[in-house]
């Protein structure tokens, strides 16, 4: 009894010797996670480079509201020439340098135009919504001739079309049109006026194999108070009936464009050459407009 009394002791006195031994750990002040997030306290050079990471639209939505100081940065042009830097390749490098040349001066009191250049991206892009009536006649204004605009699937293959189908006409003349506003698309004066924008235009017609038809397209560029400064217009030849489904692509690029281009208007029509009720007439779709830099 007493070696096992003994034992039980030096285990005891073991386990307090090792306990001893030990370090102590002291519990840290909990951090209130709005402290432990406070990035009001980094240097601004600093912060401007966290935000930068933040998506475009987050930035002007929400980050802008935070405090003055937040939205002088967002409103800044630093921060959107960072976050266009980290495109690395070539055309993201060649687009850098020519947005920073077409910058507002840094005086101007107004948001810089990037935040909405970054968010809508609306270079290399098509415009023009709803292109092949996957959404009905949306986004369109239209005028109705005899039983009026329809969309049907594409006889053929349309080759980069976001979606094969088309807009059909009847037996009368019928119009759609869209304007857009290139400044609410995410461009601005000073890049618009830089001589260095061009505007390709691109549109896609054809028939029924068993009826013939007609079509038009009008594009014009409007300054700020719509008044027309250049216009391309197509008006080819109708197509005859039995034409084996046959389709055809108008193109058009408006290069050195004049001062002062600030909507563009794209406007067509189709009919069918019979006069048949119903829906014969041209079929039109994938219509584009879409804004580039001219490599020169």
């Amino acid at each position: 009894m007493a070696g096992t009394s003994a034992a039980g002791s030096g285990r005891g006195t073991m386990g307090a010797s090792a306990s001893r031994g030990q370090a102590t750990r002291v519990p840290g002040p909990k951090l209130d996670p709005e402290e432990a997030l406070d990035l009001s306290q980094l240097p601004p050079e600093l912060l401007l480079v966290v935000l930068s990471h933040v998506p475009p639209r987050t930035l002007l939505t929400r980050c802008r509201r935070v405090c003055r100081e937040w939205r002088a940065l967002v409103d800044g042009q630093a921060l959107w020439l960072l976050i266009l830097a980290r495109d690395h390749g070539a055309a993201g490098r060649a687009l850098t340098s020519f947005v920073r040349h077409c910058l507002p001066p840094a005086c101007d009191a107004r948001p810089c135009p990037l935040g909405r250049f970054c968010v809508r991206r609306p270079l290399g892009r098509n415009l023009i919504c709803n292109p092949c009536g996957q959404e009905g006649l949306r986004k369109w204004m239209v005028q109705h001739g005899g039983d009026g605009w329809v969309v049907e699937e594409n006889k053929r293959t349309v080759p980069g079309a976001p979606s094969q189908t088309c807009f059909v006409t009847s037996f009368r003349w019928c119009r759609k049109k869209q304007v857009l506003d290139l400044e609410e698309e995410g461009l601005w004066p000073e890049l618009l006026d830089s001589g260095r924008i061009e505007i390709c235009v691109s549109d896609w017609w054809g028939a029924r194999h068993d009826c013939g038809c007609k079509y038009r397209l009008l594009v014009q560029l409007l300054d700020a108070d719509q008044t027309i400064l250049d216009t391309f217009s197509a008006v080819p030849d109708p197509i005859e009936q039995w034409n084996n489904n046959i389709c055809f692509q108008v193109t058009h690029v408006f290069s050195n464009i004049k001062t002062g281009v600030r909507f563009v208007a794209f406007e067509h029509w189709g009919q069918d050459t019979q006069f048949w009720a119903g829906h014969y007439g041209a079929r039109v779709t994938n219509s584009s407009v879409i804004l580039r830099v001219s490599q020169s």
